[in-house]
């Protein structure tokens, strides 16, 4: 599936794109321990939601904070925070699960019935 394929059926496509990184980067950075993996689940919902989910085994618990003007990094949460219409944090049996939910972004012909 290519980028253009994605953009047609996926409204605020950027953002959605823009959230799976930030996510998926601070669950390899900070979420999984040495050896260890992590799951990336994308999933419609309904009324044309999206829902993006990071799964990892790592014990660190994510936070927004507010970097200084000259830090390289730091700024992930705070885009999470700001582009998706929720996101949180929630347990699992080993780690975590970060998600964001998109409303209604899916096209007419892609939502689930």
């Amino acid at each position: 599936m290519d980028l253009n394929h994605v953009k047609s059926v996926i409204r605020r496509a950027d953002e959605v794109l823009l959230c799976v990184s930030e996510l998926a980067t601070n669950a390899v950075r900070h979420g999984v321990p040495p050896g260890r993996g992590f799951r990336l689940s994308v999933w419609p919902l309904a009324g044309g939601a999206l829902r993006v989910e990071v799964h990892d085994s790592g014990d660190e618990w994510p936070g927004v904070r507010m970097p200084a003007d000259s830090d390289e990094g730091g700024r992930g949460l705070l885009l999470v925070e700001a582009l998706p219409d929720k996101w949180g944090v929630a347990e699992r049996s080993s780690g975590k699960v970060v998600w964001c939910e998109f409303a209604e972004v899916l096209t007419t012909a892609h939502r689930p019935p």
